[in-house]
């Protein structure tokens, strides 16, 4: 077998592995999801995402943006095991030092619950990062069962024992299970169980430098993202208490599905098929084109089920308790709409070798959150918020848009259109429908009424003016 067939075969396994993994951890922690939302109280979750946020917007500082490093073939990192052990060493003392601060931090600053589940965070966070190494290392051999295995392994037993301790009546300790059980299936999978690399510690200064120069023109782009998916839990946890932070948590949590089974599996092979023709600007364009197309067309048809059937899925699915975050659940139609482009925009970004175009759109989607925040948070509560998100994501899309057309040809008008008539036809005839007296009376019956409405309505538009796109489209999922 010659090296190239064998890396395909490994890339072809690899994405297999993923793609699987992808698909039960979307099944499994939406089961999760709804069993703790429907038994743990409301401001349980409010505690654990805002501390949570706290913990995941500092975490990427002792990471440094390292992990690109590690992965980049250069002279400094041909000796795979030296490279190894200069990470761990890094990760280890920026490690060790973020975990002393915010933990000095969370003793000081904070009490009661808050205090507890920032320290678990903290903690458990602080020692799966310490498994960066050996991922990193299966992540440059392009081995990836071991980690989807691991990924696997660790919904199916996190969600067991976080919806048994639920059930027994335990509250915040059921969500902190979660980040208990991953931190042991971590240390177990790449250091115990058959170890994929022994930590060593390595100072040599030339690789060192490397390290730090490289990860220093990374950090700050992975901060600004990181920033624009935290800031806004922060802000809610800070100035609206952990109550709404619980119902803002779980609307978000339940409208970034769509997400999960869409931009994940497709920007796999966005990202490589990008950067294949990233020197044709013809193929290029077409490519863009009919990945965003699919995105676009399958994200209006969950966005438009999502909002229809709000307040059953609230009612049925997770309790009348929830119910207060069904405007707010509705206003994440818009987020739910664009959210999926965010990714394969990036994608395409690094594919041409221009990453600080990201950098300067998310500096303004940064600022345009913040302000809207305080315009729109400080009037609406959560709901607010989420038109906050919602502006956010819209002027970064627009403007990532904008900005690709010095690269590409595509005209966002031809993207939308269509998808838009669709869906307004949808949503106009599902809600008409359900204004009949034989309709109204069970969430049940409502419900499936809109759904079998919405769907042939929405189907219907796009077949009627698009049965070319969509032809392209089906030749482009086949591959």
């Amino acid at each position: 077998m010659s090296k190239k067939a064998s890396l395909v075969q490994r890339s072809i396994a690899s994405v297999s592995w993923n793609v699987v993994t992808s698909f039960v951890q979307v099944v499994v922690g939406f089961a999760r999801s709804v069993l703790l939302a429907r038994w743990l109280p409301v401001e349980t979750f409010g505690v654990y995402r805002w501390a949570g946020s706290i913990v995941a917007l500092t975490a990427v500082l002792p990471i440094f943006g390292m992990g690109g490093a590690f992965l980049h073939r250069a002279p400094e990192t041909e000796d795979e095991e030296q490279t190894a052990a200069v990470h761990f060493t890094l990760q280890l003392v920026f490690t060790l030092t973020w975990v002393a601060i915010l933990s000095i931090a969370a003793l000081l600053l904070t009490d009661g619950q808050t205090r507890i589940t920032l320290l678990v965070i903290t903690v458990t966070t602080g020692g799966s990062q310490l498994t960066q190494t050996p991922r990193l290392i299966l992540a440059r051999r392009v081995v990836h069962r071991r980690m989807a295995m691991v990924n696997t392994l660790n919904i199916l037993l996190s969600a067991l024992i976080a919806i048994g301790l639920a059930w027994r009546g335990a509250t915040l300790w059921a969500l902190l299970s979660t980040d208990l059980v991953t931190l042991v299936i971590n240390i177990v999978a790449f250091y115990i169980w058959r170890p994929v690399w022994r930590p060593r510690l390595l100072w040599l200064p030339n690789v060192i430098r490397y390290f730090l120069r490289f990860g220093s023109r990374n950090v700050v782009a992975i901060v600004l993202l990181r920033a624009l998916d935290r800031v806004d839990d922060l802000w809610t946890g800070i100035y609206l208490g952990d109550t709404s932070m619980g119902y803002y948590s779980r609307a978000y949590a339940f409208a970034t599905y769509p997400r999960k089974l869409l931009a994940v599996p497709v920007n796999m092979v966005a990202g490589g098929t990008y950067a294949e023709l990233s020197q044709d600007r013809h193929k290029l364009s077409q490519a863009f084109f009919r990945v965003n197309a699919f995105l676009i067309r399958s994200g209006f048809l969950f966005a438009g089920l999502l909002s229809l059937v709000a307040p059953e899925f609230i009612s049925i699915v997770l309790g009348e308790k929830w119910m207060p975050m069904l405007n707010t659940f509705s206003l994440m139609l818009v987020f739910t709409l664009f959210d999926p482009l965010k990714t394969t925009i990036g994608n395409l970004y690094l594919a041409i070798g221009r990453p600080e175009q990201m950098v300067k759109a998310r500096l303004v989607q940064l600022a345009v959150l913040v302000i809207s925040l305080f315009l729109l948070g400080s009037h609406f509560g959560i709901a607010g918020v989420a038109l906050a998100v919602d502006v956010m994501l819209v002027v970064g899309i627009g403007l990532l848009l904008w900005q690709a057309r010095a690269w590409i040809d595509f005209s966002a008008f031809k993207l939308l259109k269509i998808p838009a008539v669709a869906l307004l036809c949808g949503l106009a005839l599902a809600r008409l429908a359900i204004t009949f007296p034989c309709v109204l009376g069970s969430d049940w019956y409502t419900a499936i009424v809109k759904i079998v409405i919405f769907i042939p309505v929405y189907s219907g538009v796009l077949l009627l003016f698009e049965r070319d796109n969509l032809t392209a489209l089906r030749t482009l999922l086949k591959r």
